[in-house]
């Protein structure tokens, strides 16, 4: 959660077009899952490695200022940069 939270202090977060989508069609907006990222937990038992990117898919979990509960699941990349892979509402 740190170096998620550093990621996003210093603007090194960036959405990929899959979670772009997914935020127009769930209605959710960028600054519901940075409110998630800093204030949520890490949800470890959703993380997954991404053997294609060899790379570990990190699953954060909390609720919004109006109390939605999302997940948001991210990764980073050589560079260190967050990338937001998807936003999700969870107990719908």
């Amino acid at each position: 959660m740190d170096r998620i939270r550093e990621a996003l202090d210093s603007g090194r977060y960036l959405d990929m077009s899959h979670a772009e989508q997914r935020q127009r069609q769930r209605k959710i907006t960028r600054p519901e899952y940075i409110y998630v990222l800093r204030h949520g937990y890490h949800e470890a038992r959703k993380d997954k490695f991404e053997e294609l990117y060899g790379s570990w898919n990190y699953a954060n979990r909390g609720k919004t200022i109006d109390k939605r509960a999302l997940r948001v699941i991210a990764s980073f990349d050589d560079s260190e940069t967050l990338l937001i892979i998807t936003t999700i509402e969870v107990g719908r």
